[in-house]
């Protein structure tokens, strides 16, 4: 497949554009990378708007709650966070990547 976008990556970023020009402030979050077990693939994407709405997926269970949380703050600072999380982290568990994996998602505000 290589660098192509998935079907469902597309949608996101459509999602994230039609969002940003009904003047809805967004962010994106994006999977940067991975490593053992992990719930999506480097690429998968997350728009988030400053209530809190979403659309896509960057990992699953509580890791997508705090992203939403992070992406929030992005939207007011404007300043893009790296977070990342896994099981080297105190929060793994709580997170969800008890199972030995570990992801970092960047997020970034888009308008």
């Amino acid at each position: 497949m290589g660098n192509e976008l998935s079907l469902a990556d597309r949608d996101v970023l459509a999602t994230a554009q039609a969002w940003a020009e009904a003047g809805r402030k967004v962010a994106l979050a994006t999977v940067v990378e991975t490593w053992g077990s992990a719930p999506r693939p480097v690429g998968s994407h997350l728009v988030i708007d400053a209530d809190g709405n979403f659309e896509g997926s960057v990992s699953g269970g509580c890791v997508e709650g705090a992203v939403v949380a992070e992406a929030v703050e992005v939207i007011d600072d404007g300043k893009p966070r790296l977070m990342q999380f896994g099981v080297a982290d105190e929060t793994a568990w709580r997170v969800g990547l008890s199972c030995g994996g570990r992801i970092s998602v960047y997020v970034e505000r888009l308008n």
